[in-house]
């Protein structure tokens, strides 16, 4: 009897953590992936290219100096880092978009950032699926599961000023956009 009930939890167990663990959501991890690079990029721009902070050691040298140096605030560590604090924020600005052509799915950004002349390439609203909250929430939950397990490493690609973060990011260290081909032909 003790057997088959060693038998029994071993099977409820293995059935429980495979559902915990289960499959995520390419088209969901992989939008929210590009979503965070898109985000930081754009908030990245909006810092005065001259602003500068100071880094490095605040210890003084043997012979009385202190090593410091200057860099770019926009792509500092810190500045990276208080700006992906609250990038997962902004995951109520996008939604489910559908191509009509392909019907390929994907988050996109539906709420313009500015007026003008940015809001001219935004792809037309009938497009989109505004699934209420539901989607919202899990576009958030999907933003944060990134940031929390690759933190270190967005910070690295961005402070490097890396030319092609969402391969980088998100085929390359992630694998979030890798086995989707249309949007890896858009990076």
């Amino acid at each position: 009897m003790a057997s088959w009930n060693a038998q029994l939890t071993v099977v409820v167990l293995s059935v429980f953590i495979s559902s915990c663990q289960g499959k995520r959501d390419k088209v969901l991890y992989c939008s929210a992936c590009r979503a965070i690079v898109d985000e930081l990029n754009y908030s990245i721009s909006q810092v005065d290219p001259k602003k500068t902070i100071n880094v490095g050691s605040f210890r003084l040298n043997p012979d009385g100096t202190m090593q410091d140096k200057k860099v770019p605030l926009a792509r500092s560590e810190i500045h990276l880092s208080e700006i992906l604090d609250g990038v997962c924020e902004s995951m109520s600005d996008y939604a489910l978009h559908v191509d009509p052509d392909t019907q390929h799915k994907q988050y996109m950004r539906f709420a313009p950032r500015t007026t003008g002349k940015d809001t001219a390439n935004f792809p037309d609203f009938k497009n989109f699926q505004f699934d209420g909250p539901e989607a919202s929430n899990a576009l958030k939950f999907a933003c944060e599961s990134i940031v929390e397990e690759l933190e270190d490493d967005i910070i690295s690609l961005f402070n490097q000023d890396s030319e092609h973060v969402h391969k980088e990011l998100c085929n390359r260290v992630s694998d979030y956009c890798k086995d989707n081909g249309h949007i890896n032909e858009e990076l």
